[in-house]
């Protein structure tokens, strides 16, 4: 079972179910969910770096825990996405720390959507406390911003229930 580390109640621009926003200086938003797995942090490395178990609870991918390495995240097509998310991988610090490029929307005439999203793994009391970071969101990007807190509400429940089939 998953808990939130963050009270929600505490930050005006909070989701009780996903976790928080934060604002940076250069006026962009950054969506963060935090959560204690009951679970040890090679485990959890493993569902966000394995490919075959990414599939299982994220998307259908390519993905490799390599810096540098281009990959894609793929799903259903839904309306205004045509269901594709471009990455680079940009940081792998094994069982701690792992990130990259979230791209939507790239065509031969347009670069899309650019975010980056941080992964991090601390030991905890009773498993491992996962925060998951996702950096970028212009002031034009609401509807963008609500649909990663939605996504990544999905995508928490679904690590979850993968976590709990694993060995």
């Amino acid at each position: 079972m998953t808990s939130p580390v963050t009270n929600p109640m505490t930050d005006p621009m909070t989701n009780p179910m996903t976790g928080h926003a934060s604002s940076t200086a250069e006026n962009t938003r950054t969506l963060v969910v935090e959560r204690i797995f009951a679970h040890p942090p090679e485990k959890l490395w493993r569902a966000l770096t394995e490919s075959s178990l990414l599939a299982q609870w994220m998307m259908s991918n390519d993905f490799e825990p390599e810096v540098g390495h281009r990959f894609q995240f793929r799903t259903d097509p839904k309306p205004n996405w045509n269901g594709v998310v471009d990455g680079e991988v940009l940081v792998v610090e094994p069982l701690r720390s792992l990130s990259y490029n979230w791209g939507v929307g790239k065509s031969e005439t347009s670069n899309g959507l650019q975010w980056v999203v941080l992964w991090t793994l601390t030991p905890a009391e009773g498993g491992t406390h996962v925060r998951m970071e996702q950096s970028g969101f212009g002031p034009e990007q609401q509807a963008n911003y609500q649909g990663a807190r939605y996504g990544w509400q999905k995508f928490f429940g679904n690590l979850e229930r993968v976590m709990e089939g694993m060995e």
